[in-house]
């Protein structure tokens, strides 16, 4: 049974069909991509997953339960854990306090004290490598130390299934590289699915990714192994806006690791 099940998703604002009947299974202990151009209607996914937006048809499955039209506050405690491209903090808070919310509002909801709270935040936070700015306010972070925060804070959820928006974004390289070792490293100590929406970060996406969905106006255009789906003819030609040489784009985009958008 996958842990996560999509069945026809489809969302509309109005006239506009920003998820197209999207059908997707997700394994537990996976790390998927799903990539695609702006618009291409990955945040949408996302927020029908998490339950910011219910679908005006299919349906959503999570560890066997029909969650399709439960409110995000009650899937968090099923296991179903975001971090969001834009960090979102209690700024004046501490990021022990910070991280400790996601304990008291996780899998572990109604189980755990405050106090309790607050010792799994200490494990998460040496985790991601913020032990030494633990009683800082969080407000007080660099971007790169908040998204870190976050994703302890997610972490402290302890999710079965954590869904990364835009993770990478803005990094440079070697930050990028950092995060990927990481987050391959607690998807096997922590036994969680790991869902990563990127855009145009390629090495992010070839070296994260055992599996890539490639979405393009609000639909599934592949969902295969990760090289295959991104050299696929229709993919090269969605993000290039023209084909191209198969082994030309292999060999200058792939293997050097190269962002889309180069």
């Amino acid at each position: 049974m996958p842990l996560l099940k999509l069945e026809n998703v489809t969302k509309r604002f109005g006239g506009l069909v920003a998820v197209d009947k999207v059908s997707l299974e997700i394994q537990a202990g996976e790390l998927i991509g799903i990539v695609g151009p702006n618009g291409s209607g990955k945040t949408t996914l996302f927020n029908v997953i998490n339950g910011v937006y219910p679908p005006e048809e299919g349906k959503v499955f999570f560890d066997g339960k029909n969650i399709t039209r439960l409110p995000a506050y009650k899937r968090a405690p099923l296991g179903l854990g975001r971090t969001f491209q834009i960090p979102r903090p209690f700024g004046s808070a501490s990021v022990r306090e910070n991280v400790a919310i996601g304990a008291m509002f996780g899998t572990l909801a109604d189980k755990v004290s405050v106090d309790d709270s607050l010792e799994i935040a200490d494990r998460y936070i040496e985790l991601v490598g913020l032990e030494p700015h633990k009683d800082k306010e969080a407000g007080t972070l660099t971007p790169v130390e908040k998204k870190m925060m976050e994703i302890a804070r997610a972490l402290a959820m302890r999710p079965k299934l954590l869904l990364m928006d835009e993770a990478m974004a803005g990094m440079n390289p070697k930050d990028i590289d950092d995060m990927v070792k990481f987050l391959k490293r607690i998807k096997d100590e922590e036994n969680i699915a790991i869902v990563s929406m990127v855009e145009h970060i390629m090495r992010a996406v070839a070296g994260l990714a055992e599996r890539v969905m490639v979405m393009n106006q609000g639909a599934k255009l592949i969902d295969a192994k990760t090289e295959e789906a991104l050299t696929d003819p229709r993919v090269v030609e969605v993000y290039l806006g023209h084909p191209t040489d198969k082994s030309k784009w292999r060999s200058e985009v792939w293997k050097e690791g190269k962002d889309w958008d180069e």
